[in-house]
């Protein structure tokens, strides 16, 4: 096997870390990422900017008196929670843009990025709705957000690199369910839900990184890290009260790990076939990635070694059991 990972699942409550292991990690030196996490040059995906644009279209129906698509006041959980899918679904669809490097030069990326919502929606049995728009709003929602929807095309295709040999491929999202669920979690909520709508494609090169924080401090670091003048940053936006106890009040990792049936893997039934994903977690109980967010030149010698340190620990043990199946 190679001594790097070819696809990595970057999961965990929001404001767990992720992003700030994303940013440590295109921090290092090729070789002491090789060397110390089996990583090459990573090359990142996240569903966030989707969950961002669909706030963007429902803030733009609700200015013109229209009913809101996606969410059910801005500041609450999804109105329809099979968008939990269709964000996966849009991950998959970037994914196999990202291998085919296939580039998209529409008219309009805002009425392409309304096709393509629609179309994951679809996928896992939501309403179309925003083909359902007469012309007017549809032409209204699609003025509004033409700049932000062409920015994130563009930067869809700047991500792609000349080969994906000896890179990365980091997949990040966050999923979960209501504080105080039972387990399992009801679909389309959790883990278990999304990666089974995860293509085979990815679900065949994956392993999973799981950054490891309780409830209480995903809800504490999202508080301190929401910038309200930056609601689109990968590192600074912030998760409303609501969506957090309804949404991510709890997870199911540790179910999934419980009953997979092999150590330290989660079972995925997808396309008829049964994917076993080794997992891994970072113990980010105990902060370790916040002084990321700051500059770079202010991280403290004792700050990066022991994220360095947890990292590689983590890592190396996923490596060590995928080197053993």
């Amino acid at each position: 096997m190679s001594d790097i990972f070819d696809t990595v699942l970057l999961l965990a409550l929001p404001a767990s870390g992720k992003s700030e292991v994303r940013k440590y990690l295109d921090h290092l030196e090729t070789k002491d990422r090789a060397r110390d996490f089996h990583m090459g040059p990573t090359v990142q995906l996240d569903d966030f900017p989707y969950v961002h644009m669909m706030r963007l279209i429902d803030e733009a129906l609700l200015a013109i008196d229209k009913p809101a698509i996606f969410f059910q006041s801005p500041d609450k959980p999804f109105t329809e929670p099979r968008d939990w899918g269709t964000l996966t679904k849009l991950i998959n669809e970037d994914y196999a843009d990202l291998v085919g490097k296939r580039i998209t030069q529409p008219d309009s990326p805002a009425d392409h990025l309304l096709d393509r919502i629609d179309a994951a929606r679809r996928k896992v049995g939501a309403p179309a709705a925003l083909r359902a728009l007469d012309e007017d709003t549809r032409a209204h929602v699609c003025a509004t957000i033409e700049d932000e929807a062409r920015d994130l095309l563009n930067e869809k295709h700047k991500n792609y690199p000349e080969t994906l040999n000896g890179k990365t491929v980091v997949i990040e999202f966050a999923r979960g369910g209501p504080q105080g669920s039972r387990m399992p979690l009801e679909p389309p909520f959790g883990y278990e839900y999304s990666l089974a709508h995860l293509s085979p494609e990815v679900l065949e090169r994956a392993v999973i990184l799981y950054i490891w924080v309780t409830p209480e401090e995903s809800r504490r670091k999202n508080d301190d890290r929401a910038d309200p003048n930056d609601p689109g940053s990968i590192l600074n936006h912030g998760v409303p009260i609501d969506v957090m106890l309804n949404d991510y009040g709890c997870d199911d990792i540790e179910y999934l790990l419980h009953v997979s049936g092999q150590p330290d893997t989660v079972l995925v039934p997808a396309q008829g076939k049964n994917f076993h994903l080794p997992l891994s977690r970072f113990d980010n109980r105990t902060d370790k990635t916040s002084f990321i967010r700051g500059n770079s030149k202010a991280w403290k010698p004792a700050d990066v070694a022991a994220l360095h340190d947890g990292l590689k620990g983590a890592l190396e043990r996923l490596y060590d059991k995928v080197a053993n199946e």
